[in-house]
């Protein structure tokens, strides 16, 4: 709840400024920080950097100083945990629950909500330990505890098992402060157990962007790379740790919770003056998977970008670009097949059709997959459009492969041929018809409302020349052409064919304008009244 609500408030203006500060190892050292503190996860963080470096916007060295970042910033929202602030948890859930509930402005509904999460984890953390109580008096547990101290490897491997399992370091580094506290956990287990969890914090990330490209799971390779090695060298020194914590603070908790803090400090200083080098390694030893070679598998459908609406709608819409791109290449090469009779082109514009399709079923199954709580109304809306502008270009593939196409491959068969106005007719709403489509990717990219409006009145535009050249085409066939006679219906065919394409494409620009309100409800005209008869004529319409 504390994440979803924090994206919906905020989520732009934490995507901007991990953006802004990706030209400075430093800058971007302490964005990761500040991204990380807010979210409250650093897997959070992780996947949306990562998401930045499949698409090429970061270099792995950069990326990885956001993650070092992103370490601290988990460790300074459990210093602030740590000081035993269950008195907040009603407080932040009252004033959570009535933000929510009111008719505020939605970033403070959203806010709202992370209040009511931020207050039920430091509650479930005071109820954990309550209801811990009675095992203090348990000889099992006592021995069970100390068998776990004398094995570090196991107590990091269970603790890293548990981080993985609840999907948050920052959960299981404050059950050990909370246990540490109440007595419960000796301080060296407390400690080994915050080494796992930081082992562990790593590991949701790499396994959401195991099947991603290259970029991302660089970030996240990278990241569980230092978090390993840190673990290595921090276990040596736990005693010397366990001597020196309580001279700064006696409470059990408050050392525990700065070991935590102290090993992801240690880890920005070992890494963040390497991270040109760790970056330069990963990039060599986690190579690029080809998928060019495959036009039909998606490039931009980035796994990682799921856990945050905003760049999971712009990587669907960036594949349904690539939809629109394949389908002007088939409009393109239609019209050669027409004049030339290529059969082999005419095959090839098939396959590509199979490619628009294979597409939209992954777009349309993308955004299913985007979790309805994590976007609002706006991004609700911008999903629809990008399912919606998707099936239309679908469709007109459909009407390429399936229409135009067979009435090609119909016309080299009977080895037809157009007259030369007829022809030229057709290359003209041709050429219109691809304007068109340029327009209608432009509109849904950038919302234009002016271009919206645009695209509507050239509709009407196109409807008249297709009918001005099916009323030519008639007046061809008075005069008795003889080309004119043998493709008469595959002519009109074609015409309506491109008419249709032509309503699959404006199509885009009806939601933009019905959400301004500037479309009428229909277009049918008013019924007029009936005259009134004259003395001796019966009334209009009567008989």
């Amino acid at each position: 709840m504390v994440r979803t609500g924090v994206m919906r408030a905020f989520g732009g203006d934490l995507r901007a400024a991990i953006g802004a500060a990706l030209c400075n190892r430093f800058f971007a050292f302490g964005c990761g920080l500040g991204v990380t503190a807010l979210l409250q996860s650093s897997t959070a963080t992780a996947l949306m950097t990562a998401s930045f470096a499949a698409r090429g916007f970061v270099g792995s060295a950069m990326a990885l100083a956001v993650m070092l970042g992103a370490d601290v910033g988990t460790s300074l929202v459990a210093q602030l945990a740590s000081f035993n602030p269950a008195l907040l948890s009603p407080i932040l859930v009252t004033l959570g629950v009535a933000a929510f509930s009111s008719t505020l402005a939605t970033r403070w509904r959203d806010l709202g909500r992370a209040g009511v999460g931020l207050g039920m984890m430091l509650l479930a953390l005071k109820l954990i330990v309550a209801a811990t109580h009675p095992l203090r008096d348990s000889v099992v547990m006592h021995e069970v505890l100390a068998s776990l101290s004398g094995e570090r490897v196991l107590a990091i491997a269970i603790a890293a098992a548990l981080t993985w399992v609840v999907h948050s370091s920052l959960a299981v580094i404050l059950l050990a402060v909370s246990l540490a506290d109440a007595g419960l956990v000796p301080v060296p287990l407390a400690l080994t157990i915050v080494l796992g969890a930081n082992l562990g914090g790593a590991l949701p990330a790499l396994v959401t962007t195991w099947n991603s490209d290259a970029g991302a799971r660089r970030v996240t390779i990278g990241n569980a790379a230092f978090r390993t090695i840190g673990v290595i060298l921090a276990v040596p020194l736990l005693g010397v740790a366990m001597a020196e914590l309580p001279n700064l603070e006696p409470a059990l908790g408050r050392q525990i919770a700065n070991f935590h803090l102290f090993f992801n400090l240690g880890l920005a200083v070992l890494f963040l003056p390497l991270v040109g080098v760790a970056g330069a390694i990963v990039d060599k030893l986690v190579a690029s998977r080809e998928t060019a070679a495959n036009p039909a598998v998606p490039r931009y459908l980035d796994e990682s970008a799921l856990e945050s609406p905003a760049l999971a709608l712009a990587a669907a819409s960036r594949e349904t670009l690539r939809m629109g791109d394949t389908l002007e290449s088939m409009l393109r090469d239609c019209i050669t097949v027409f004049k030339t009779d290529d059969r082999k082109l005419a095959d090839d514009i098939v396959k590509r059709d199979d490619v628009v399709d294979r597409l939209c079923e992954d777009v349309k199954h993308y955004l299913l997959r985007i979790s309805p709580d994590t976007m609002g109304e706006k991004d609700q809306r911008r999903a629809m459009e990008i399912l919606q502008f998707a099936t239309n270009l679908e469709h007109a593939g459909d009407i390429v492969d399936k229409n135009l196409i067979e009435l090609a491959v119909k016309k080299m068969k009977n080895r037809l041929r157009f007259s030369e106005e007829g022809m030229a007719e057709i290359e003209a709403l041709h050429v219109a018809l691809l304007d068109t489509l340029r327009l209608a990717l432009a509109v849904f990219m950038q919302g234009d409302a002016k271009m919206a409006r645009q695209m509507i009145a050239e509709k009407v535009e196109f409807r008249e020349r297709e009918r001005h050249a099916a009323e030519r085409h008639i007046e061809r066939l008075r005069g008795r052409n003889p080309d004119t006679i043998e493709t008469s219906s595959l002519h009109l065919d074609v015409l309506r064919d491109l008419k249709r394409i032509h309503s699959h494409f404006v199509a885009v620009a009806y939601p933009l304008l019905e959400a301004e309100g500037a479309l009428r409800e229909s277009r049918l005209a008013p019924e007029r009244p009936a005259r009134k008869a004259r003395p001796g004529k019966p009334a209009e319409g009567t008989s």
